[in-house]
């Protein structure tokens, strides 16, 4: 049984999210934990962090930048949304306010490397649900994060690292307007670091 911790940003989508994770099949067992939990209260064992969307900036999330310190060398992790722009931070990158929201909406996004294994055996152009009015600046983002999708603006959609397993999107997997978010959950799931 794969043992998922799910730190929760304080987000309407976290249910989406776990229901997503159970639809992948995947025998789970699933801890969640709120943001503003302290490191000492952690759900020890788990096998792989996954970090929700959730309202406002990284910063003013609770315990988030303090956990994902924690834990960016230990766990598997994947973010989404909030938790994609918060690995991004700690990792150097900022963020800037895009010159318009996407607020529930759908756009394009393309895959531009093939060596993310969250997007093995998906098309390389796809539609994404999106909720959110800032983006990683590129400008800003290190050597260490790779970008592996962008949208038709040319913002980043995702990224992973480069030796680390970490892995992270903007858009929301979770969300109906996400052509394969099962199947990207399902890879991510899936392997094995």
């Amino acid at each position: 049984m794969l043992r998922i911790l799910l730190i929760d940003n304080y987000d309407s989508y976290t249910f989406n999210l776990v229901q997503l994770l159970y639809e992948t099949g995947i025998n789970i067992e699933l801890k969640i934990v709120k943001n503003d939990i302290h490191a000492d209260n952690l759900p020890y064992p788990f096998d792989k962090v996954l970090i929700s969307p959730g309202p406002g900036l990284p910063e003013e999330s609770g315990n988030l930048t303090q956990l994902i310190s924690l834990m960016h060398d230990k766990y598997p992790l994947f973010g989404v949304c909030l938790g994609h722009q918060a690995i991004a931070q700690h990792f150097g990158a900022q963020l800037k306010l895009m010159p318009k929201s996407y607020h529930g909406i759908r756009s394009k996004c393309q895959f531009v490397t093939n060596d993310d294994y969250v997007f093995n055996n998906l098309p390389i152009t796809n539609y994404c649900g999106r909720y959110h009015s800032w983006v990683i600046d590129e400008q800003t983002l290190p050597e260490t994060l790779i970008p592996t999708s962008y949208d038709e603006d040319g913002f980043i959609m995702a990224f992973r690292h480069k030796s680390l397993d970490i892995h992270a999107v903007q858009f929301h997997p979770e969300s109906f307007m996400t052509e394969y978010g099962l199947e990207m959950m399902r890879n991510w799931l899936e392997y094995s670091s």
